[in-house]
């Protein structure tokens, strides 16, 4: 594209521009004679590379749909990653808005106004930033590191040394996926909860076989185990129904109550959900959540009783 817009360009001006070295554009030049790209260059104090005359870079055409799938891609890139890919992110839509027709302008316009994605992260992301990059680092050069981590309901954290295989946003959270050493096997750590972090000069190799995606449907640690059933009084059928998301399953049932279903990893996080509702809602099932609700709301209760309100 320097090319076509201004012919006879030196190659120190080239390389200058696009920040490489003198050597490395002149490697460019023979890919893109290679690539059927015609590229000459003229000796002299006016010479220099040049496209063939009449030749035209083929444009960039985009549908207007495809306009904005590519702009909200870049800006959900932007929203997931923070500071490690805002630049290149703002970079891109530069670039896009420079080469766009009209047409796709307005509608990337439009979608800047309309459509918008945010909130996806759970707590704050600018103190992971150091951590973020240095895990895209070491799962880029397969390098293992050392971390000091504290899992759910843990007093004391733990060191481990990990291969990184793949970093992975989920539920709002951060994720890195790993062979942990101490365990011997594989294990996913929230990055939130890593204390310390430091590359080593060991490396490793992925297992061939290893997928990903494939992983994160199989990891037994991330599969619902726990089926819940809940009931919402007739006065509050209405909160049922305003969260029917939350919900797989959701019956009205004849005197105005509302009997919902949901899948869950553990016991945890539908018994803090239950409290939350207060008596507006009741566990049906399963009963080893009923007695921890019924606990909890007995711990409550008795905290309430001990710290009164000073008169």
């Amino acid at each position: 594209m320097l090319l076509q817009r201004r012919p006879n360009q030196k190659a120190a001006d080239l390389a200058e521009e696009l920040g490489v070295s003198v050597r490395t554009l002149h490697r460019y030049i023979g890919m893109l004679d290679e690539m059927g790209i015609p590229v000459y260059s003229e000796r002299g104090p006016h010479g220099g590379f040049s496209l063939v005359r009449g030749y035209k870079m083929p444009p960039l055409v985009f549908t207007p749909e495809e306009a904005v799938a590519v702009y909200l891609g870049t800006s959900l890139v932007e929203e997931m990653w923070g500071q490690l890919y805002q630049d290149a992110a703002r970079g891109a839509l530069a670039k896009l808005d420079n080469v766009l027709p009209e047409e796709q302008c307005h509608e990337v316009a439009w979608a800047r106004r309309t459509l918008v994605a945010t909130g996806m992260h759970r707590g704050e992301q600018e103190p992971l930033a150091p951590y973020l990059e240095k895990l895209r680092r070491a799962v880029r050069e397969r390098r293992q590191v050392s971390m000091v981590y504290r899992g759910w309901a843990q007093a004391e954290p733990l060191q481990r040394e990990v291969d990184p295989y793949a970093l992975v946003h989920r539920w709002g959270w951060w994720y890195i996926v790993t062979y942990c050493h101490l365990r011997g096997d594989m294990r996913t750590f929230r990055v939130d909860r890593i204390n310390e972090l430091t590359l080593l000069d060991e490396t490793f190799d992925v297992p061939a076989d290893f997928d990903v995606h494939e992983y994160l449907d199989d990891d037994p640690y991330a599969q619902p185990r726990v089926q819940v059933r809940m009931r919402f009084a007739p006065e509050a059928a209405l909160l049922a129904q305003d969260q029917r998301a939350m919900w797989e399953t959701m019956e009205e049932q004849p005197d105005g109550s509302v009997v919902v279903s949901l899948a869950a990893p553990g016991l945890e996080w539908p018994a803090r959900m239950a409290l939350s509702y207060g008596p507006a809602a009741v566990v049906l099932e399963p009963a080893e959540l009923r007695d921890l609700v019924r606990e909890r709301a007995r711990d409550i209760a008795a905290a309430y009783t001990l710290a009164r309100a000073p008169a």
